[in-house]
């Protein structure tokens, strides 16, 4: 099977749909973004992220029920894929893999 590569933007984008399970849709994805990474995002770069994720089947998407707070519009919410979930836990595992490889001394200290 050919593997799909994910850009950054996009790794945080679906781990932000896993964080926010059955809620994740455009505008508390972004909320979440900025709350967890500190990074403002626009809410068009997150749905065009969103769009390439479903065309690559890494996430899938369904309309919700029409809520009073959007004037009776309906969201669109988006979950993870079994091909999705792969591709996190397989960067995770390559991550893991390269910080267990790093030698004690070959980064420089910081302080936090």
């Amino acid at each position: 099977m050919k593997r799909t590569y994910l850009g950054e933007f996009e790794e945080i984008v679906l781990l932000t749909v896993a964080v926010l399970h059955e809620s994740a849709y455009g505008v508390a994805i972004t909320d979440e973004l900025d709350r967890q990474t500190g990074r403002s995002v626009s809410i068009s770069a997150v749905h065009a992220a969103l769009h390439r994720l479903e065309e690559k089947g890494m996430l899938k998407s369904a309309m919700g029920e029409a809520t009073a707070e959007r004037g009776g519009r309906r969201k669109r919410l988006f979950t993870v894929t079994a091909l999705g979930s792969r591709a996190l836990h397989d960067i995770r595992a390559m991550r893991d893999q390269l910080w267990s490889s790093i030698s004690p001394n070959a980064l420089p200290a910081i302080s936090i």
